[in-house]
Order: C-alpha cells, then structure tokens, then sequence
C-alpha cells in the first residue's frame, strides 16, 4: 500500500488528526493533515459539484463521479509527518518514491507530495489579484506539470479593508460551486450584531481543492481518536470544516462522533490586520481520477463565479439578512466550524512533547456546503422576520391597534429605525430626552441595533463622528428638540468640513407649538444651514401621509451622507403626544405599497451610479496630460495627507513604489508611522520616505534648494505648515492634488491639476505607465537631509534624562501593536507626533515572514484625528467612537486642555460598550503650551499669557478618572511612561496615563533646542552633499565610489618611555608600540590611510629582544584579534561601494558595515572599526580634495571660530611616580614648556592621601592659571576616593576622570564632594545604544567626556559622543591611546572638527563661547619614532606661547603621508585560496572532492572546515582567511555539494547507488586527512558538517587524526526513536523533492523554514541563497540528504559522556533550540564517569554568538572567528606563549604556498 502525505502552509491553525490503525495525510496547500482513520474513510480531492457551464468556458464538464479516495497510511501511530515551515515559493512536504533505507522500516512505502506555493507582486484591487492569480495559472496550462500528482499555490498580498463576509453574500443562490463560506475571525463573543456595527475580518472561501469526509466508528467499527500536535512550525494554508459532524450532500448536516468533514478551498481569501491574502490551491492525482486538466477545469469554475460575484457595486452587508433568509439552514445551531493548520513535530524527545489539542473554531459562520445544506452561527437572527413585516398578517383590515406600535409615533419611530438598519446604519447614539422617546425607544429594541446613551449632546455628537471615522459609515444621532440639537453643531462641523457621514434625527415639537412661546421649542429648521449636505422636515407623524415617504427620505439622506461630498444629513423628527406607547389608533392604509419592502429586508429604494463611456474616455485623455507631465519630472516629490480607508493607505503605498519618487508622509496618513520586519530596510531602494521634512525645512539655505518640479499630493490635508510653504515656495511647479470629493483645497492658489478620484483609482492609471528614474543629486540630498535631522532630533530627544512631549511622540509607535490604532488630538499633540514620530525595525507579527515574502517590508499603524475644523472640543468622544468603529486597541493621545474640554466623554468611555480596551495619553502642561511657540509669546507679558492664552489650570486629572471609575497612572519619568504604556497595553481595561509637563521648559527645549538643532544638521547635510559630484542617474542606492583594496602593514615604533596605562618592570630599557597601518585605495585611485592599534605594547631590557607584553587596559583585543580581523575586512571589502552619507557620521557608518559588508556593527573591535572610519574619510577627502576637517566640517564659520579651529591646544600628561616635589616640578617644567593644561595619572599609591599630596604640590608650584586634571582609571573604592576628593576640594581640579570602580557611584561621588568628574572608560563601553545609556550621566557634576576613538570604535561613535556631552553644557577632550602620529594627525582634525560643534551649539543654544579645550593628544610626547616620515606639527604656537597642533600640518601628514619602512615589520601580502581535487576511494565507491586550502604550512596547526547542507567550502572561505595567519586552513565541498563528485569505482550502471550515511562520509574524510597532513587535525563543522565533525572526534577510529572538534549549529542527534522515524521520512521526501522541482524550488523551500527566521534578516541573505545554487551534482545532493538524514543517524547522546577529545560548541543567541541542545551536550560530557566534573566542563565549551541566529557563521562570522582562535590556541602544545605573541612569528605565516592549481 502506498501513502500520501501533504502538508502545506497558511494564517490559520490546522491540526493533526490520526487514528490508531489508519493515517491520512492532507495533500493540500496546507501541509498534509495526517489524520487517522479507518481505511473506510473517503478523501475527496479537488472537487465541486458542476451545474452550469459559464460561456467562457468552453471545455465539457467531467463526468459526475464520486471524488477519489486520497493514498493513505496504516499501521504507522503515535506520530505525524512534519511540514515545512512558512515558506516563499514552496512549501515542502514530504515526496518519495525511493524505498526505504536505514535502521528504521515502514510496513508500506510512504509518499509524501509537495506543494508548490508562488508568491505574486501585491496587487492594487481585490479584482486586479484575482486575475494576476489567473494569468499565473494560465502560463502553467502552457508547461503543465509532469508529476502524476501534486499541488500548486499562488498567493497575493492585496487591499487589507475587510471583503470576505461581502463577497460571500455576494454568490448568486443557484451557486454551481461548493463549498462556500464565510468565517469571521472576530474572537470575543461575536454576535450577529457586530457583524453589522463594523467591518468584519474574516475568510471566505469557494470551491476545495482537498476534500476529505470520513464516516463514524459507528458504520466503520473502528476507534476514532482525534488529536493536534503543536510545534514551533507554521503553514500556509488552513484546511476547513466540521468534526463530530457528518455531511451528506443529499440530504444535510448531523452530529456524529468520529466523522468529519474537512476541505481545503480553490479560492480564499483571508484577512488579518493590515494585509488580506488572495490564494487559489489546485490539486490533483491521476491515480485517483482527478487530473491536472479537471483540477484546472474546476478551478476555472470557481473563478468564473468568483469574478463575477466582484462586478457588483453594491455594500452586501445592506442585504445580508435578505440572503440568508433564502438559504435552507440546518436548524441545529450548535456546529462549529474548524480551521486548521497542520502541526509538524521538531527534532527533539517527541514524546515529552506531544499535547492534545482540540481543533481551533469559529463562533460566527455560515457555510454553505450544497444547494440545500446551509450551516451557520451567530448569524441566524438575520434570518428571523423583522416586527415590521409581521404586519403583513393584517394586510386586509384598514384600522389596526397593537402594542408593538400602539400609535401612529411608535410606527413611524420603527419605519425609521427599520430604513437605517436595512441601509448599515447600526449605531445608535441617543441623548436622552422625552420629545424623542419614540426614536430612542424603537432604536433600543430593534434587534440589530447597538445603542450607547450620553447625557451631554455634544460629546455623544462627536462620539458618532468617532465611530464614523473608524467604519467608514454614519453613526445615528437621535437627540431631544431645543439646545440639545445646537449642541450637535460642533461635531456637525467637523464632520462636514472632513467628509465624515453622519446621520442626525432630531426630535421636535410640532408646528403648532412653534413661536407661541413653548418650552424647549425653537426653530430647528435647517438649523445646521450650510454644514449640512441634506436636510428634510419630516411631518408630524399621520395616517395620512404615506408611510414610503419616510423610507425614501431615508434613503435619500444617507446616499447624500454617503457620496461624495460626504458629510452630516438632517432629518427633523416632530412628534406629537403621546410620546410614549399609549395606544392610539392609526389607519393601516399608510403602509399601502409596502407589501414587497416588508417581504424583503432591503432598503426601500436602491441609488445607482452610472460611469458613462463618454466621460471615461475624457478622463483617460485628461489622464493622459497628467501623466506626461509626470514622466517629465527631474525633482518629483509624493505628498500623502491625511488618508481614512484602509484601501487608500494601500494604494497610497503601492503609487509609491511605482513611482519611486520621495515620500512625504503625513501623520495622518497612516504611512507615517512604520514597524519595520526587518533591521535594515530593503525598501530605501524603492521608496525613500523623508519623515522630518518639517524641521529640515527650518533651515533657510534648504527651502531655497529645495525647489520640486512636480508635487503629487494623495488626500487634501498636511499637517505641517512648513511643508505646505515649501510647496507654495515651489510654485510655478506642476502641483497635482488627488482627492475623492470634489471641494477646493487650495489655500495658497497654485493648483495646477485636481483630479476627483480614489486613490485607487488614480493609482490604477498611474501604474499602467512607466516613468523613469529621480535625479541622483535630488535623491541623494534629500535622503542626506532626513537622516541628518532624524539622528540630531532623535540625539536629543534620547540624550537628557528628563521627559519631554516630543519624547512622548517618539515613543508611542513602540507602544502600538499591529492590531492597535492611533488617535492623535489638535493643537501641540498632532504636531509633535508628525514632527517626532519615529518608526521601529521590531515589528514581530506570526504573519511578518509572510507579509515580507508578498513585497511589503513594514507594517503601519492607522491614524486618525479631528482635523476638519482642527478644534480641541470633543476629542476624547470622537476618540472612543473611533476605537468602536475600527474594532482595535487605540492609543489615544491629547493635550490636558482637550481632556478638560471634554470631560463627559468620560461618561462614555465608562461604559465600554462593543470595543477593545483604551489608553488615553494626556500631555498635561496645565495649559495651553501651543502659544508659547507662536511669534505673540515673546511680544505678550507672561500674565496675559497664563490668563488669556495658556488658560492655566490646577484641575486634578487622577480625581476626575476616580470620579469616572477609569484607572489613572500620572508619569513624571522617561521609564514611568515607558512602563505604564506597555503595562496599559496588554490590561484588559481602559487607563488614563497622565504625562506631567510644563510650558516654559515645552517651548526652550522645542524652540531652542530641537528646531535649531534641527535647521543645523539640514545645513550640514546640504553643504556636504554640494561638496560631491553626485551623478543625475544614481538613485537611492547614493554610492559614491567603490573600494578597490585594503592592505594592512604591521609597525613597531619605538617609545620613550612606557605608556602610563603600562605596568613594566624597573629594569626595562626600551618600548615599543604595535599596530597596523590601513592602506584603502579607492577605483580612481584615491588612497586613504587609517591606524589599528591593539592592546599591546613590546619591551626589552638591557636592549636584548627579549619580546613581552605589556597590556593598556584601554583594549581588550590584542594583535592577533586585530590582524585577524583585518583579514577578514580585506576579503570582504574589496569592491565594496562607498555611501556619499559616510562623511555624516549620524549612523551611516554603522549602517554601511551592516548593509554592505554583512557585520554587525559592533562586532567589529573598536580599533579596527576606528582604523576603518579613519582609512575611508582619508580616502573620500583625498578623492574630493578637501581636508578631512571639510569633510565632516563643510560649513562656513565667523572669522573668530575659523581662527580658532586653525589649532588644537594640548593637554599635558604626567604620571604621578615619584614624591610630590619631584612630579611637581616636572609638572612645571611642562608649564614652561608652553602647556596650559595637564592630566596627572592618580590611584597608582596605596594611600589615596599620598595622591592628594601630589595635587596640592603641583598647584603651589604651577599656580592657579594652569588646568590641572586627574585621572583615577576607576581604581578607587568609593571610600578611597572620598578620602582624595576631601583633600583636594581646594586645588580647582578641572575634573578627575573616573574617581571610583563602581559605575553607580560616579553620581553619588559628585554630590559627596562637589568635585566635577568626567567619564573615560564608562563611555568605552556604552553599547548599541550610546544616547540611552549616556542620559543617565547629565548630572550637573560630569563636566567633562574623554573620548579615545579607537575605544569608543571610530570617528562616528566619538562624533555623537561629543555632541551629547556639548549639548548638555560638559567638555569633549579627544584622547589618544599612544597611537603613531598617523593617528595623531586625524585626531587633531576630529578635535578641531569638535571644537567647530562646540562653538555652534553655543551659539545655537545662546550661551557665551567656551574656551578651546586642551585635547589629550600629549601622548605625542612619547614617540622616539613614527610610522610617516613627515614629522608631526606639535610646537609652541609664537603668538600665544602654547603648545598647539596645527590642523593645516596635520591635514598635510594625512594627505601627503609617506610610511617610514624603517618601523614595518611586514607588509600584508594577498593569500591565494587554492582549490584543487582530491579522489578518496570508498566501499564500492569514489569521491572526487573540491579542496580549498589558504595558510600557512604548519602542520601541528591544520583546520579542517565541514559545510552544512547546501552549503559548500567556499562558505568558509572568508573566516579561513581570517585565520590562516596562524593555521593551515582546508575547507571540503563534501560529497554531492558543490564541484564534488560521487563516482561509481566499477563504471557499472546496475549497480546499486553508493549508501552515503554518516559514517561512509566520515570514513571518505578520515582517508581524505591522511592524504593532506600527517599530523592531527582540527574540525570545523556547521549544521550538516557539525554532526559529521562530532561524529568523527566522539569515535574512536578516527581518534589518531582529530586533535579537536568545533561544532557550529549541531546535534548529536534524536533520542527518540518516533522522532527519527518521521524526521528520515522528512528528509527523504525532501530528497525526492530536490529531483522531481529542482534546486531553485527546493532552496526556496528550504530558507523558508523557522530555522533561519534569523538569517533571512541579513542583508546578504539573498547572496547567500544564490550561492546554494551551485552545486553541479543534484541527484548525489538528494542522495546525501536522505542518507546522511539525522533520522538514519545513531544519537551519540551516549559516547559524549566518555568524550576525551576537546570539543567547543557555537550557537546563535537567537536559536533557542540548538542552545539547548549545546547545554544538554556539556551536561551529558560532564556527567562522564572517568573525570571529575571541572576536568570535563574543560574538555566542553559553548560560544554565544550575538545578534544571530542558526547560521551563526554567516550572521555574525567576527566572533565565531575570535572563538575559533581561542579554542585553537587552547589545543596548541609545539609552540610556546613567547612564540605566539612575537610579531615575527606571525610574519612569516603569510609565507606559505602551495603546488596545488591556483583558483
């Protein structure tokens, strides 16, 4: 017997189902569902009941016969196949037609299909993605499948607003196809009536490609056992159904225990926050009568009437329950409906891991599974016949009483309420009041309806127009007559000046009591004159007057609401008593003409919109003007306002990357705020959004640049004021604005084209032509300038400890959820939010990998906000009507003014009536800080101000919420917000957070800090971009030139004396200092020069070359650490392109080490990365002939500042050895020299009081001009340095750098003796986040930062170092760490370039010029000599008598720099990587293997690296090189990988395939080291070569060749036997698949998996995947994969605990399964019984890589390289420490050559 098993993938959750004599596997697009069954069950495969034949279709319909029963398993329990995970193109499942081999045997051969799953573009319409699937399935009827059977899947991302419950409705009632169905996805407590309050999410699905149905135990006698299995792996496709239930599409639906009714749909369309996913599945099996040709011929079935059901225009949800009423429902309410995903098991202990689950399922459904079966929940009530219709039954009397209506105002109430149910209208929001009881009392019982009540008109107004803006329908307002209506005005504005629908029914007195002087009657008519689009005075309610003309009225005035302009309608309701239901009799004629509306549940008339074919044709041409004018542009700019649908926002961003123009994004937009899926953003290629425009608009010489040919504006609103100046500023441009409805939005009269349209619409013309690329220049700037202002306000914001408002807009998109929604109120909250908002590469929905694979990299979050009128009245109602009409968790956040303004929407907010929890963010500065940044502030005294303008308050927000019953939380700190943001968010209840604020220091730090700040870095942007050459055809991609090599040289130059950080012996005559010099030479042939300096320093004694080392505490790297990153950089770099935004220094470094050379950032030793930075900025200025000053410093200067910056002055260094007159009169001596400041090295005595002592002498001797510092290098407890800073209170110390060891203490120690302090080694290591850790250090106390770049890691990180310390009034004193004068020269530009900085923000901040600092460059004084033969310019200036640097010389050693040869010890030479073959014979069979060799020829030292699967040798080759300076480095393309050969030794075709298992490979490599080393080897293997490394180092056969194994990502394999059953099924169908789909399918399939969620984040990934397609031996490839499957493998659980051979494990910090497999392996290894526990933890030793996850080599490959030496170093015994540390053993590695045949 033969078994299929498919699995496949989708949103949804599939389980497991199996029993325990039968398993049947789905072959769906979902996986395959192993279900078990009894061999009686019927699996029906890919079919729908045929009862027409569109005429498109013009093939015949297939004979009628009962689908085929899929393959199935038996005798094969306790255990199911498992599915691949999510995948891109494919999902994989299990295929194989090979029999089976190994250990492990089934009783039947076991066939496992995969389905081929491709992911199309996204597509504008729901319409548009259908046929983009249709012509995806047309190209494959033109190459049909070969395979007997199989599946396919095409999927497509399109618009997200929900649809599927609309197209269900939709289906015509003789339907040829079924099933079909409508599932909602709404989880808590879904009743018939959300449905109708708002857009409802769900999935609908036509036709089914899998079809299984399987009888009760009952009939078959078998046992039934129905069970899911839950793992870490997800699928695409969702099989549903019904279990317990037995269908019989002859007659209906029954309960049934064991039997089932499961299918998986040709048609789905399934929906989720932010995305809805469009997938058509076909399957087939000609073994079962179903071929490709009928799966196709069913599936164009399906389409047919999928397609036609979209032609109709009209909302579903206005006829939903007329539908249902047709249907034949079965009428047992209690099935379920199922939706399941199939569950794959990982490779660990399966059975401590089982749980049974039960099937997820659906409250809320209808299916319609054949023409006279129709199931459904929670929607039987739109079945029921309405009150009114209940009428009919007295059709033939003329007068009629009921209590139901008892008079003629309760009939006209319902007709009313009726007419709006029918037209959506669902919500009702009722004041309260007694001349409208009618309306409120009909509104309240109706059954569908949802009401809420408020006390106060106005807030419940705005609370309609809330929930309005959320549904995108009207909300109905029923208030009393009187001021209760007038009170509605405010909200009737708004929503007429935003075209937002509403519906008002206004109660009134009769005519008769109108001007006679009654109460509560004023004139009502047209009371809302021009705000209004319709208005209509209802007659007091009669007999006399036809009842049809209430329900045309209606229908009138919610069309009007509804088109475009849409907007608030009127309707004016008199009532005469009685108001309540006392009976009264009323004429039945005035339903005469109802009789087919009562019969039906439509609206009483139907509005239709006819596009004539004249005025299309007009439009195209007129289109066609506009699109010229596009295509002509050379500076396009896309605006996008303020956008309300979902659909808009989609075709917003999909107009965008068609155009690839630059983005502004309003706040409103809903594109503004982003959450990224991945951490460097893949989109910048295609769409540059410039998100602080605003504030680079600031700056004078920007909007005089910024001048755009073209502006497209998508929606009518910008919030921001200066953009919108900027597009006046523009003028005459061709300005292009698109909007729906038809009004003027032209304040400022230069609208050139306005095009009344949808978005989509507009959209869908503009992406049928093609346009070409922006200008280079105007990309590149623009991109330069947002990046500058993003990093300087995001600096700001982030730098100081203190909370701000713009602090609050920048966090809140961190605080929101993909399912959450942002209201944003008027005035300061709305502005700070477009200004501040930043977006977050952190977005991590189950569904990303998904949405990423279908083309959008990021997720957004809706906004919403008043911004017809712009008030601050009503916001909090609107806010929460909102969350009810969008149906997600909002973020509210409004200024305390708003808050106070509308209090009583509190009332509303506590009844928390059909939404999600809130959170309401009230910013309160007790007042109104908006006019403390308007021009008035500085001309108004401050009493007007807090009176007439701020209106200050004291009012109690908390007491206000506790009167309400709301929860408060009142923040004051930056990590209380942070907290109680994230704690309100994930509470199931409404929260006030109230952020504590305050006016003034609102308006210094907005005015005097951010915007001026702002305007400084657009300035810098803009004048270093005009300094480059920038080509018109680069686009976003803004490189400036490639690298064509870096080589390196290693220098030793001589001291004078020991660094002070060194500790030597007394007896030491001489020093050196060790580093490398940089060589980076750029295409054009431009050459820049950097420095690596390490840890070390060399010294002799008695001049005898005795080699040690003297380690500066400054490094934790030493040479070899360095060199060996080096090498790696130089492999790496070559050819890589140079970004224009280096030279920024605002993380542009960081991102290029990350998107162009794969590394993580801060991977890379600070000292290597600063010798980089240094190597590129040189290069960049000497191609563009500047300095490297004007290359970070491009602006001009005041002549006082430039003069200024011409010299760096110089700090002094003393150390302290020596009494304290003896250092005092060195310290002398040096004031003489021309020093104006010196640092002295303290804490190097036992008594900190001998430290004092020094102080205090040198003060007397020097006197009170000269800046005395100390240094401490954190060597003092606490006690110790009280006890210092007491005695020196008096001595005016500049500063003491790092008094104490414990960080924490640093602050502490200020306040305790008032001394100022500056950070040295705290900033050394402050991390991926520098401004988040150094806020914590803006006390007053900390004056000073001393920054080493070569510490701190380059140029960038020292640049926004020293900018926070200027910003927050402290010193940045550059220091070096002993490096040559190279370093010295650069550092003296950096200083300058500082001081530059420092003088602009003084003056930016309005403070006094501070004095130029003494750079800690002093070190200079120890170099005896120097690596450029041009001495550097350190002298006594003659003017000033100091001892100062000049920049001009400084530039000039750097531009014209000639290395001293004298001081090199070696010259990096370029290794050649050889490769070369080798043929190993084996049993039966030969290997020709592909060998690449780099290294030196040491044969105690050799590494041998394993590749994984699909990997190949040159997967290593960059960490070879890295390494070969100290070992022999051999990397293998193992068998069937790569240029690998698996031979036949007989030449014989019938002879068997070679079994490749585990150990034959391992025997192939042990002859293969024989035949390379005579000696021991190291392995290195990752994944796949990790189990063969452990493998051959855990056996004792190979034990005489492996001196050590590292094993990367491995596993010794299952332990349980279940486990490897299913995991070598897995692979064996994977294997069939790699022959049957190829290897570009497979590899698609393979990456798509959980296991490299990780790796599919690199930016390299791509590459990486390309590089696995070079393997020339595909079906050897198979053949490996199923027999070196780790299910065929023996666990070696058991040989760890007698392991004797050192062996170091490396795992990801991100695989959580492989780091606890590592820590399981040492605990086995340490459990051994023949050494003590310490002795085996020594042979055993795990790595965390950071920042990576499974593929920790190719994620983050640096420190698997400083591991790998480490580990080696450990296993070395031929060389001793001396040897290893001398330079001159490591120059002779690079040495080495080979015979073999160079690559």
């Amino acid at each position: 017997m033969r078994i299929a098993a498919n699995l496949e993938c989708t949103p949804s959750t599939l389980p497991v189902l199996f029993q325990y004599n039968t398993l049947l596997s789905l072959t769906c697009p979902f996986y395959r569902l192993p279900i078990a069954l009894p061999a009686t069950m019927k699996a029906l495969i890919s079919h729908t009941a045929v009862q027409f034949s569109p005429p498109s279709l013009k093939r015949s319909l297939p004979y009628k016969t009962s689908p085929p029963t899929l393959p199935f398993l038996t005798t094969f329990t306790r255990f199911l196949l498992s599915p691949a995970k999510p995948i891109p193109k494919v999902v994989q499942v299990m295929n194989l037609d090979l029999p089976m081999t190994g250990s492990v045997e089934f009783d039947e051969d076991f066939v496992v299909e995969s389905c081929i799953v491709r992911n199309l573009p996204p597509a504008l319409t729901l319409k548009q993605g259908l046929e983009k699937i249709n012509d995806a399935v047309e190209e494959l009827k033109l190459n049909p499948p070969c395979s007997s059977s199989g599946m396919y899947r095409f999927q497509i991302a399109v618009p997200p607003s929900p649809k599927a419950m609309n197209w269900f409705f939709s289906q015509p009632l003789s339907s040829a196809v079924f099933p079909l169905f409508f599932l909602s996805k709404e989880t808590k407590n879904p009743t018939y009536k959300s449905l109708f309050l708002r857009g409802t999410r769900g999935v609908f699905g036509i036709g089914s490609a899998v079809r299984f149905m399987h009888p009760s135990s009952s009939t078959s006698g078998g046992q039934n056992s129905f069970k899911r299995y839950l793992s870490i792996d997800s699928t695409c496709v969702t099989a549903y159904g019904f279990v317990n239930a037995n269908f019989n599409e002859s007659s209906s639906m029954k309960h049934e225990a064991g039997s089932f009714y499961l299918f998986i749909p040709q048609i789905e369309l399934d929906e989720d926050e932010g995305i809805s996913i469009l997938s058509v599945t076909l399957g087939w099996s000609n073994s079962l009568c179903c071929t490709f040709e009928e799966s196709i011929h069913s599936y164009d079935l399906s389409l047919y009437q999928a397609l036609h059901s979209l032609s109709s225009t009209e909302r579903y949800d206005k006829c939903i329950r007329s539908t249902l009423r047709k249907f034949d429902l079965v009428k047992d309410g209690t099935f379920k409906m199922v939706y399941m995903k199939a569950f794959s098991l990982i490779e660990k202990d399966i059975e401590a891991d089982l749980m049974e689950l039960e099937a997820p399922f659906s409250c809320q459904f209808c299916i319609r599974l054949s023409p006279t079966v129709t199931v459904a929940s929670n929607m039987e009530k739109f079945c029921k016949a309405t009150e009114i219709s209940e009428l009919m039954d007295h059709s033939s009397e003329r007068s009629f009483s009921s209590q139901d209506y008892a008079n003629i105002n309760a009939l006209w109430a319902s007709l009313i309420i009726e007419e709006c149910t029918r037209l959506g209208l669902t919500y009702f929001c009722v004041a309260p009041g007694s001349r409208s009881s009618p309306l409120a009392i009909a509104a309240s019982t109706h059954l569908l309806t949802t009401c809420i009540a408020c006390f106060d008109e106005r807030s419940l107004a705005f609370h309609a127009l809330g929930y309005a803006r959320g549904s995108h329908k009207p909300a109905v307002v029923i208030t009393s007559s009187g001021t209760a209506v007038s009170n509605l005005l405010p909200a009737v504005v708004e929503s007429s000046e935003d075209f937002v629908p509403l519906l008002l029914l206004t109660a009134d007195r009769p005519p008769e009591m109108h001007d006679a002087g009654a109460n509560q009657a004023i004139n009502q008519v047209n009371h809302f004159g021009y705000f209004v689009r319709f208005f209509f005075g209802l007659p007091v309610p009669t007999d006399h007057v036809p009842a049809r003309m209430i329900l045309t009225t209606l229908d009138s005035a919610v069309y009007w609401a509804t088109s475009s302009p849409c907007g608030p309608v009127h309707i004016n309701c008199p009532f005469r008593e009685p108001l309540e239901n006392s009976p009264k009799e009323w004429a039945f004629s005035c339903l005469k003409g109802l009789d087919s509306w009562m019969s039906s549940v439509k609206p009483f008339t139907k509005y239709i919109q006819l596009q004539h074919s004249h005025a299309s044709d007009n439009s195209q041409g007129q289109m066609a003007e506009v699109i010229e004018v596009i295509q002509e542009a050379k500076q396009g700019l896309l605006l996008i306002g303020a956008i309300h649908t979902e659909d808009d926002i989609w075709a917003a961003l999909l107009l965008a990357k068609h155009l690839c123009w630059p983005v502004v994004a309003d706040i409103l937009s809903g594109l503004r705020l982003r959450k990224l899926f991945t951490s460097f953003q893949e989109i910048e290629n295609k769409v540059l959004f410039l998100d602080h425009l605003d504030h680079a608009l600031l700056s004078d010489s920007v909007r005089a640049w910024l001048q755009a040919d073209v502006i497209i504006q998508i929606g009518s609103r910008i919030t921001s004021k200066r953009v919108s100046q900027m597009i006046e500023d523009s003028f005459p441009c061709s300005y292009i604005m698109v909007d729906r409805h038809p009004c003027r939005h032209d304040p400022s009269h230069i609208l050139t084209h306005r095009i009344q349209s949808t978005i989509t619409e507009f959209a869908d013309s503009i992406r049928k032509a093609q346009f070409p690329l922006m200008s280079g220049k105007w990309s590149v700037s623009l991109r330069a300038l947002d990046m500058m202002v993003a990093q300087e306000i995001s600096s700001l914001i982030h730098s100081g400890s203190f909370l701000t408002e713009p602090y609050v807009a920048n966090l809140i998109l961190e605080a929101l959820t993909h399912d959450s929604a942002l209201f944003i109120g008027n005035s300061m909250p709305i502005r700070d939010a477009d200004m501040y908002g930043r977006n977050w590469a952190c977005c991590t929905r189950s569904i990303g990998d998904t949405i990423l694979r279908l083309g959008l990299p990021f997720h957004w979050i809706a906004v919403s906000g008043n911004r017809g009128a712009s008030g601050i009245d009503g916001l909090l109602s609107t806010a929460i009507g909102f969350a009810v009409g969008c149906n997600k968790r909002v973020l509210c956040v409004i200024g305390d003014v708003s808050f106070l303004h509308d209090t009583n929407g509190l009332a509303i907010l506590n009844q928390r009536m059909q939404r999600k929890p809130m959170t309401i963010l009230v910013v309160n500065n007790h007042g109104g800080a908006i006019f403390s940044l308007l021009p008035m502030a500085k001309r108004t005294t401050q009493r007007v101000l807090d009176q007439y303008f701020y209106t200050s308050h004291d009012v109690s927000i908390g007491k206000l919420c506790l009167a309400h019953g709301i929860k408060h939380l009142e923040v004051c700190t930056k990590i209380e917000l942070r907290d109680a943001l994230f704690t309100s968010q994930q509470e199931n209840r409404d929260c006030v957070i109230e952020v504590e604020s305050c006016i003034d220091s609102n308006a210094i730090f907005h005015r005097f800090m951010l915007r001026k700040f702002a305007c400084q870095a657009a300035d810098h942007a803009l004048n270093m971009i005009s300094k480059f050459s920038i080509p018109d055809f680069i686009f976003h991609g803004s490189f400036l030139c490639k690298i064509h090599s870096m080589e390196y040289s290693l220098y030793r130059i001589r001291l004078c004396a020991p660094p002070t950080s060194a500790y030597v012996n007394s007896k030491t005559t001489s020093f050196y200092r060790d580093g490398f010099i940089l060589i980076l030479s750029l295409e054009g042939g431009y050459v820049g020069f950097g420095e690596v300096s390490s840890r070390e320093v060399s010294f002799s004694m008695s001049d005898k070359l005795s080699l040690r080392i003297a380690p500066l505490e400054i490094h934790e790297e030493d040479l070899l650490d360095v060199e060996e990153q080096l090498r790696f950089l130089h492999h790496m770099i070559q050819g890589t392109k140079i970004s224009f935004y280096l030279p920024l220094l605002k993380g542009s470094f960081s991102s290029w080490i990350w998107n162009c050379l794969g590394i993580p950032p801060y991977s890379i030793f600070p000292s290597v990365r600063c010798g980089l930075e240094m190597a590129i900025l040189n290069a960049i200025a000497a191609q563009e002939g500047l300095s490297l000053l004007n290359i970070l410093h491009p602006q001009k200067v005041d002549e006082e500042i430039f003069e200024r910056s011409k010299r760096v002055q110089i700090c002094a260094l003393l150390d302290s050895n020596g009494s304290p007159l003896e250092v005092a009169y060195l310290a002398k001596t040096l004031v003489e020299e021309g020093f104006t400041a010196i640092k002295l090295k303290v804490a190097r005595r036992a008594d900190p009081i001998e430290d004092a002592a020094v102080i205090q002498e040198i003060r007397k001797m020097v006197g009170q001009k000269i800046e005395l510092r100390a240094d401490a290098n954190r060597n003092w407890t606490y006690e110790q340095a009280i006890q210092f800073g007491s005695q020196v209170k008096n001595c005016d110390l500049k500063y003491i750098e790092e008094p104490v060891k414990e960080e924490d203490d640093i602050i502490k120690f200020c306040e305790e003796t008032g001394l100022p302090v500056a950070l040295d080694e705290t900033i050394d290591k402050i991390g991926e986040t520098p401004l988040q850790n150094l806020s914590k250090f803006s006390h007053s106390g900390i004056v000073a930062v001393i920054i080493k770049p070569s510490v701190v890691g380059g140029f960038e990180n020292a640049a926004l170092i020293a900018q926070w310390a200027q910003q927050q009034g402290k010193i940045a004193v550059v220091s070096a760490a002993f490096e040559s004068g190279l370093s010295l020269s650069a550092y003296i530009q950096l200083s300058s370039y500082f001081e530059l900085q420092s003088a602009k923000i003084c003056k930016l901040m309005n403070k006094q010029l501070v004095p130029s600092v003494a750079h800690g460059l002093g070190t200079y004084r120890w170099l005896k000599e120097d690596v450029t033969f041009e001495p550097l310019s350190i002298n006594r200036n003659q003017y000033s008598g100091f001892i100062e640097a000049s920049v001009v010389d400084s530039d000039q050693i750097l531009k014209k720099c000639q290395i001293n040869q004298d001081t090199i010890i070696r010259d990096f030479s370029v290794e050649q990587v050889y490769s070369y073959q080798l043929t190993v014979d084996s049993d039966g069979f030969s290997c020709l293997l592909n060998v690449h060799e780099i290294g030196a020829s040491i044969e105690d030292d050799v590494v041998v690296f394993l590749h994984g699967f699909l990997g190949t040798g040159g997967d290593w080759i960059a960490i070879m090189k890295a390494i070969s300076g100290s070992a022999r480095c051999i990397s293998i393309d193992l068998p069937g990988h790569g240029g690998s050969r698996i031979q036949n030794r007989y030449g014989k075709e019938d002879v068997l395939e070679p079994n490749l298992s585990i150990e034959a490979v391992a025997g192939v490599l042990y002859k293969l080291i024989h035949c390379i080393t005579p000696g021991k080897v190291t392995l290195v293997g990752y994944s796949m070569g990790a189990r063969i490394a452990l493998f051959m180092a855990l056996t004792s056969s190979f034990a005489d060749k492996i001196k050590g194994a590292v094993i990367i990502s491995g596993s010794p394999g299952l332990k349980n036997d279940v486990a490897r059953k299913i995991r070598m099924v897995k692979d064996d169908s994977r294997s069939h698949s790699l022959i049957n789909h190829g290897l570009q399918i497979f590899i698609d399939t393979w990456y798509s998996g959980e296991l490299w969620k990780s790796l599919r984040g690199h930016p390299q990934f791509n590459q990486i995947v390309a590089s696995r397609l070079q393997h020339k031996d595909v079906r050897s490839l198979a053949r490996i994969l199923s027999d070196l499957s780790i299910g065929r493998q023996r666990p070696l659980w058991e040989r760890l605990k007698h392991c004797s051979t050192p062996l170091l494990l490396i795992v990801g910090e991100k695989d959580l399964k492989f780091k606890r497999i590592a820590q399981e392996m040492r605990d086995e290894i340490c459990r051994g019984t023949n050494n003590r526990v310490d002795s085996r933890k020594e042979i055993c030793k795990i790595v965390e890589v950071p920042n990576c996850g499974h593929a920790a080599h190719l994620e983050n490959p640096l420190p698997v390289i400083r591991a790998l030496r480490r580990f080696f170093t450990g296993l070395e015994n031929s060389s001793t420490p001396n040897q290893r540390a001398d330079p001159s053993w490591v120059m002779n590695v690079s040495t080495h050559s080979t015979k073999k045949t160079c690559m």
